[in-house]
């Protein structure tokens, strides 16, 4: 079993900034791929953004040049840095790992979740 912990989330004004964090622990292989997702009330998860294996990151085009993907493989921790937030970004954010098949983007693909951070933008 692989564990997933999410932090960093909070409230923050349109045009701000917030890091979030995933640490993962267990049966975790440090370098695995994982991804963020987030969900908005009313709309299905959404892959946002994901770092592979070796190092390459793609990106959903509602988040491509405000969000980055970055990892410490000797902490086993995932960062997710937004920038220039804005309101539509408001939703529950989660990372994920173990995808098992088909794209990143589906959350259907993935096997392990964290809980989940909260991130609102007012306008």
């Amino acid at each position: 079993q692989v564990q997933l912990m999410e932090s960093g989330g909070g409230s923050v004004q349109a045009g701000g900034s917030l890091r979030l964090s995933c640490t993962a622990s267990g049966y975790f292989n440090s370098g695995s791929r994982m991804a963020w997702f987030r969900q908005a009330p009313g709309r299905e998860r959404e892959g946002i953004a994901v770092i592979h294996s070796r190092g390459m990151t793609d990106y959903a085009d509602s988040v491509k040049g405000r969000f980055t993907v970055s990892r410490d493989n000797a902490k086993n921790v995932v960062y997710l840095h937004m920038n220039r937030l804005e309101p539509e970004d408001t939703a529950v954010y989660y990372c994920a790992a173990g995808l098992y098949g088909g794209s990143w983007r589906l959350a259907s693909g993935w096997n392990y979740w964290g809980q989940g951070t909260q991130v609102t933008v007012s306008s």
